[in-house]
């Protein structure tokens, strides 16, 4: 069963047995890197708030056996787990100096996102685009983002050099940098993929690879880090020299020292493996492989 069929089946199943009351749509949502997922909205009555439950990985459950009637129950945990109790007043959204402390930015690809700059403000770097969000935080929804898209610029009669202005600022305050080596990741994931903790001598083991990697302190869209005012200067000095920077997914960037070896063609090739094997699709941030230069004080894409 294609994914459409199955949602217009979940769609009709829920409208018999809510009524009404409620109003059932299935809408497809464009997400980074131009991946479509398909969202499923009960509104109650006259209810402001409607959660979107994403379908695709439900439907998948369905291919692989997973009965309708035990899709349909977990469906219905997840929209009670995700409907706040009550309704949220967006009316202070309107207005610019109510919201500008929390505007905020990061990084996409531009080529792979093309049709979804073309409706909000953003700014060229190197391969990828700037874009802006608002970071919202409340009692009723918890933490999340929305995108700031054309209508918004001209609501808040705004542009996009104000924006970047406050993002600047703000980004860095509600979302710190971070670095990690790389054997404190490798630590994690041994810690996260064994049932039982590793003996802390065993763990001491991992290999000092030289490597860094930078996100931030949420380890959410932190590959904007980079481009933080001072943070390569900074990452750089920790090296001591120029340096590669790999970027690892839009969640981090990797930092590694420019040995001067001549490894530029096999990091560029790791970057699409990993990319295409070990990288959710709507996370990919860049196929290129980045430098530092310590003296220039200047990013630049590696050429072929």
């Amino acid at each position: 069963m294609e994914i459409k069929a199955f949602a217009k089946k979940v769609q009709n199943a829920l409208e018999r047995e809510l009524g009404s009351n409620y109003k059932v749509e299935v809408k497809e949502v464009r997400k980074n890197n131009g991946i479509i997922l398909h969202g499923l909205l009960i509104q109650p009555g006259s209810r402001n708030v409607v959660p979107t439950i994403y379908l695709d990985a439900f439907w998948e459950a369905y291919e692989e056996g997973m009965p309708f009637a035990v899709i349909m129950r977990r469906l219905a945990a997840v929209y009670r787990e995700g409907m706040p109790d009550e309704d949220v007043d967006m009316e202070y959204f309107k207005f610019f100096e109510k919201v500008k402390e929390r505007i905020c930015y990061r990084l996409i690809n531009r080529e792979e996102n093309e049709e979804l700059l073309e409706e909000m403000p953003h700014i060229a770097f190197l391969d990828l685009a700037i874009c802006f969000y608002y970071a919202y935080q409340g009692k009723a929804l918890g933490e999340g983002s929305i995108l700031i898209n054309n209508s918004h610029v001209d609501m808040w009669k705004t542009s996009t050099a104000e924006l970047l202005a406050l993002a600047e600022i703000n980004t860095p305050r509600l979302y710190p940098c971070s670095s990690y080596s790389m054997q404190d990741i490798l630590r994690e994931i041994a810690e996260q993929e064994s049932a039982w903790k590793k003996p802390e001598a065993e763990i001491e083991l991992l290999p000092e690879l030289p490597m860094r990697v930078l996100s931030n302190v949420k380890r959410t869209y932190g590959a904007v880090c980079m481009i933080y005012p001072g943070v390569l200067e900074q990452m750089a000095g920790k090296c001591g020299q120029s340096c590669y920077i790999l970027p690892s997914s839009v969640h981090e960037v990797i930092f590694l020292r420019d040995m001067g070896t001549g490894s530029e063609s096999a990091l560029r090739k790791m970057i699409m493996e990993i990319n295409r094997t070990q990288v959710a699709p709507e996370e990919v941030l860049s196929d290129q492989l980045y430098r530092y230069d310590v003296l220039e004080k200047q990013i630049k894409i590696v050429s072929k």
